[in-house]
């Protein structure tokens, strides 16, 4: 027997269809009950490549005595983070600020308005753990309700306030400049771990907006070093590229299995920008094999990216990728499998729960030894007959953003038409199939359905990826979607009275706040994201009204993002392109390949680039300039003001 989950697209939502649970999706019907029957709303939230979601379906939703007190009790609600981020961020913070600390699964419990008044994260079937069981905080909550519900309600708008508060911040007297980004640069290099590279300890994240924010500062050690360590770590799949979601211990070896889109599109970049900056080709390879990864196992028949890889298969964590030495003896034969196990650090002990986890032991600049390549390709065929991993297959519209932006940069620099050919294809799929009748854009899409009101994210993203598409191949539909992309972020999601912008569009679902996301971490916060978007953008159109709606966002987040840069890298990295001398660059001819090669092959964080035949009036930055004596000629500019032109690469070289 289904439940109303069975009606979704989300495959955690699908997952938990068939839980004896009486589960709504959030929206209008579960709401309108509680409100109706003056009920409690138990909400948990999830993700489909969680461990810990996993476990507590299992020992909970699943079990038929669990189930029957939720559905007599609760309206009972689950949701799929990645799809509603709105809704996560808003019940997040509350359980962070009940608690100190906040995960998923989260579960919290919600007046009939939807107010929060309790929550946690995962809550285990019994109380041998240090924990309450989950049925003992269900059973407190249910009496807390009904004694106590005149406090609750009391409570309910300090609630909602305090969660609004971040939306009712107003903007500072000025945003900050060079000395507070430079200030801002050294708090961050003071936290980085100078042993084992990353920031911080155990567990740890890959720190992707922070690589690139120190690489555009000139900051490389820190950067050579967290490379480094990321790709000889357990962290990256060695045999099959990708990356997991963060390391367990201090120094990368032991990954939390699951593969997210996300995290493997901007790693990629970073990799990408890592190679140009210091040359070293390792950084070139994983690059490469980050994105081959992806295109070979979690790209959909449309052009879109899947989202996730579970950490788990066969009900085990890591399964699908831990060896043991005589598995490897018996694949390769025992001469060849020696330096094999010697090289990714294989032992009879193993290092995590009895096996290993492949890694570079003897560190990311080791020499390979003979026959590594088809060692690994005779591996990674055993492993291909595994049980795999969960799929998690909707694409969402912000973290296939990140991508097209990876693979086109990549493309280009790399030049790999396939990459090129990727990205377009990704832009397409997402400007013709993930919009509405209105040309509105649209979160998430799965089984030939696009739905859900895309956020701020969503539209920052793309507005980044478009450009960066336009970059590499100059073709002006991506140029002219970009522009529209803006615009539609601009009407939409602007805060015309403090700055910035709200995570929902003015036409979202009114939920109980409607607020503005910062922070950085994991992934860009749409804030950051939009201010330099909208740079890039007032760069390459000289439009005033982009850059001002940047310096907006930077009024009113800076102060906390030079105190923290840590989590608000990417903001940082926006206002490093704000008070940097940006190089603008027209090319115009119908053939700049040559020329466009300069630009593309050295890491340029501070350069937007356009191009186009004689005549051209789109970009701006394009009009007026002509070839010289009909060859093909570039323009170096810094405020639309432009130097002589050079038609000779190798003087264009010397401009740059």
């Amino acid at each position: 027997m289904s439940n109303r989950l069975a009606h979704e697209t989300s495959p955690y939502l699908l997952q938990h269809q068939h839980n004896p649970v009486d589960w709504y999706p959030w929206g209008e019907e579960a709401l309108a009950r509680a409100r109706e029957e003056d009920r409690p709303i138990l909400l948990s939230v999830g993700y489909s490549a969680c461990h810990w979601c996993h476990v507590m379906e299992r020992e909970s939703f699943e079990d038929a005595e669990t189930a029957a007190y939720m559905n007599e009790h609760f309206v009972p609600i689950k949701v799929d983070r990645e799809e509603r981020p709105d809704v996560d961020a808003i019940y997040m913070e509350a359980v962070q600020s009940m608690t100190g600390q906040g995960g998923w699964p989260m579960t919290v419990f919600l007046d009939s308005d939807g107010v929060p008044f309790y929550g946690g994260t995962y809550f285990p079937p019994d109380e041998g753990r240090g924990m309450p069981s989950f049925r003992m905080v269900m059973e407190a909550v249910v009496d807390a309700y009904a004694s106590k519900r005149e406090a609750i309600r009391e409570r309910a708008p300090e609630v909602r306030q305090r969660l609004a508060a971040l939306s009712a911040i107003e903007p500072g007297p000025a945003g900050a400049g060079p000395a507070e980004l430079a200030a801002a640069t050294e708090r961050l290099l003071a936290a980085a771990d100078r042993q084992y590279g990353g920031f911080g300890g155990a567990p740890k994240f890959p720190p992707a907006s922070a690589l690139e924010l120190l690489l555009a500062r000139g900051e490389t050690e820190v950067v050579r070093q967290t490379l480094d360590a990321m790709l000889a770590g357990g962290i990256y799949d060695q045999l099959g590229g990708g990356f997991a979601r963060y390391a367990v211990d201090r120094v990368w070896l032991v990954p939390h299995f699951e593969k997210m889109l996300y995290d493997n599109a901007l790693l990629a970049r970073a990799y990408l920008h890592g190679w140009q900056a210091l040359g070293e080709e390792r950084y070139r390879r994983v690059c490469e094999e980050t994105l081959d990864w992806l295109l070979a196992e979690m790209r959909g028949p449309e052009g879109g990216l899947y989202s996730a890889l579970d950490a788990d298969s066969e009900g085990e964590e890591g399964r699908y990728y831990v060896w043991f030495p005589e598995e490897i003896r018996e694949v390769l034969g025992e001469e060849a499998a020696a330096p094999v196990l010697e090289f990714y650090g294989v032992t009879e002990r193993g290092n995590f729960e009895g096996a290993n986890v492949l890694h570079r032991a003897q560190g990311a600049a080791a020499p390979e030894p003979p026959g590594l390549a088809a060692a690994r390709a005779a591996l990674l065929a055993v492993r291909a007959k595994r049980v795999r991993p969960g799929l998690d297959d909707k694409r969402l519209l912000a973290w296939n953003a990140l991508a097209i932006s990876a693979l086109a940069e990549a493309g280009a620099a790399l030049g790999r038409e396939d990459y090129l050919a990727a990205a377009r294809g990704g832009a397409e799929f997402a400007w013709e199939q993930m919009r509405d009748a209105n040309g509105h854009l649209l979160r998430t899409y799965k089984d030939g359905e696009a739905r859900l009101n895309a956020y701020l994210e969503d539209h920052a993203f793309l507005l980044e990826a478009l450009l960066t598409l336009y970059e590499a191949g100059f073709e002006r539909r991506w140029f002219e979607a970009a522009v529209e992309t803006a615009e539609a972020m601009l009407a939409r999601f602007a805060d015309p009275q403090r700055g910035g912008f709200f995570s929902t569009s003015a036409d979202h679902e009114e939920l109980i706040v409607r607020r503005k996301e910062v922070g950085d971490h994991p992934i860009p916060s749409g804030n950051s994201a939009a201010a330099l978007g909208l740079l890039r953008l007032a760069a390459v159109t000289g439009e005033r009204r982009y850059r001002e709606a940047a310096e907006g966002i930077f009024a009113l987040f800076a102060k906390p993002a030079t105190e923290h840069p840590d989590s608000f890298a990417h903001f940082l990295l926006a206002l490093d392109f704000a008070t940097a001398a940006v190089r603008e660059v027209a090319l115009v001819g119908d053939d700049v390949a040559d020329l466009a090669a300069v630009a593309h092959a050295e890491y340029r964080p501070h350069l937007v680039l356009a191009a186009g035949p004689e005549g051209s009036e789109q970009p701006p930055l394009l009009a007026g300039r002509t070839t010289v004596d009909g060859h093909p000629a570039a323009y170096v500019c810094e405020n639309f003001a432009c130097r002589l032109p050079v038609t000779d690469p190798a003087d264009l070289r010397r401009e740059l």
